[in-house]
């Protein structure tokens, strides 16, 4: 639509605004009408008119199989377009229109904004099936009648209510009629069902919507004051009611035709099992950090263990091997201990690198320096826990191998991400300035303990691929492979 309006149409940014806010609330005209809408605004130089929106009703059959956004009819073909425009007045045909064997009535609606006609709404009725109507179709029509007069006058939709066409109730949800004085006029088979699910016994015609909407609802004091006058359709607002065995999502809409408050329209929807999914899910993500927090907290008292158990030992070689196992315990528990703040099973793993690197810089025997460069991004945790560990391998061995007693240098772990959504790949380089290889090394026959580990995890948990080569100038060069997940 901005394109459209922007290229054909001289509307201002606050036009175009006002026509956005329309857009997102004419589905609830488009169902109380049973029809079509199509949004035509009159282009730049007066001549024609573009459709810049168009809705199909959820309530009956569509006046339109093709999509007309983006059509431009010239003025004069569509009298009824003209006369609204002109006359700032809704417009309604005597007979109806056929199109391709269908009778159609067609209406249009001013789109009126601080008493400027932005545009005209189409309105379109399929007649092929046209019954007579219900008490449900007829406080429909009323309804959406005073939904028009109110676009005509400019006083709908309400400003600054931008509405969630998702996740705010529709007409076919349940809807319930009020007078001025917030009596019930009528409400749906939905809207009913909804109210005895809170615990009504009783109908709800008759009845002050506000006063036994507080009477259904736990709460008391001066909650039930607002709610009471948010039931009762002064304002348009959105609220949730909870009951003993149900919950419910109101919206009310005051209508006011003339520019005097009439009455109100309440939609309404049964979220009680939704909501009591999502207390499930709650619970459940809850379940998951603690767990996770547990697992933290279980490996940083074994690394504890590990480490006094080295202060005892006399060996220099296993007093390393165990210092090396605390290292290794360790890089698993950070994994952990970021998923257990985390709402779901992914990671954004530069931190989690920069507090590995941080760990494996503190057995340097020099005074080597760590740093990190581009971005490792975010990680599922089947990713991130191995990809820890072997990102604490390779740094150890490259410090432990790479510098003496006294020597300065750097290690630098770079991380760059490529490749499509479903074919993402994470090439992993870390480089030292160190000592280098021997001149016989193999990396895939070493038989260090840590480059099997790092082996193993590369190319049987990550699928991935694993390379320890001498580095262009000095040192050494390890280049990691693995596939990925896309960031979403």
């Amino acid at each position: 639509m901005n394109e459209l309006v922007r290229q054909h149409t001289a509307l201002g940014d606050t036009d175009l605004e006002w026509l956005h806010l329309l857009v997102s609330e004419w589905q609830l005209l488009s169902d109380l009408s049973f029809a079509d809408l199509v949004l035509w605004v009159p282009t730049r130089d007066g001549t024609r008119y573009v459709s810049v929106a168009q809705m199909r009703p959820n309530t009956g059959p569509t006046s339109y199989q093709d999509d007309m956004v983006g059509h431009l009819v010239p003025r004069g073909r569509r009298p009824l377009l003209d006369a609204a425009l002109d006359e700032g007045r809704i417009v309604r045909e005597g007979d109806p229109e056929w199109r391709e064997e269908v009778p159609v009535r067609v209406e249009s609606i001013p789109v009126r904004m601080e008493g400027r006609v932005l545009g005209v709404i189409a309105r379109n009725t399929n007649l092929l099936t046209v019954r007579t109507p219900s008490r449900l179709e007829l406080t429909y029509l009323q309804s959406a009648s005073d939904l028009a007069q109110m676009i005509a006058a400019g006083s709908f939709p309400f400003p600054g209510q931008q509405v969630d066409m998702d996740a705010s109730p529709r007409v076919g949800d349940g809807l319930i009629r009020l007078d001025a004085d917030g009596i019930v006029q009528y409400a749906s088979p939905n809207a009913l069902s909804a109210y005895h699910r809170l615990g009504l016994a009783a109908d709800l015609v008759g009845h002050h919507l506000g006063r036994t909407t507080a009477d259904l609802a736990p709460s008391r004091g001066p909650v039930d004051e607002a709610l009471v006058k948010l039931a009762s359709g002064w304002a348009p607002r959105e609220t949730e009611v909870e009951g003993e065995d149900g919950v419910i999502q109101l919206r009310a809409i005051p209508l006011k035709p003339k520019g005097t408050r009439i009455g109100s329209l309440v939609l309404l929807r049964d979220v009680t099992e939704l909501r009591r999914r999502e207390r499930e899910l709650i619970t459940k993500d809850a379940t998951i950090r603690e767990i996770h927090h547990r697992v933290k907290n279980n490996l940083q008292t074994v690394a504890a263990l590990l480490r006094l158990q080295a202060r005892r030992i006399e060996s220099d070689r296993g007093r390393e091997a165990l210092e090396e196992a605390v290292r290794r315990v360790g890089s698993i528990a950070i994994v952990h201990e970021t998923l257990s703040q985390n709402l779901d099973e992914r990671v954004e793993f530069d931190e989690i690198a920069d507090r590995v690197l941080a760990m494996v810089a503190e057995i340097s025997p020099g005074k080597v320096t760590g740093r990190r460069s581009g971005r490792f991004g975010i990680l599922d945790a089947e990713t991130a826990t191995p990809l820890s560990m072997v990102l604490t391998e390779v740094l150890q061995n490259a410090l432990e191998h790479g510098f003496r007693q006294g020597d300065t240098g750097t290690v630098e772990v770079s991380a760059v991400r490529g490749g499509t959504r479903k074919d993402a790949r994470l090439l992993i380089t870390v480089q030292d300035d160190g000592v280098g290889l021997p001149a016989d090394f193999d990396p895939t026959r070493a038989g260090n303990l840590g480059l099997q580990i790092v082996r193993t995890l590369v190319e049987g948990e990550l699928g991935g691929t694993f390379d320890m080569v001498p580095a262009p100038e000095k040192g050494t060069r390890v280049i990691l492979d693995i596939p990925v997940q896309g960031e979403k």
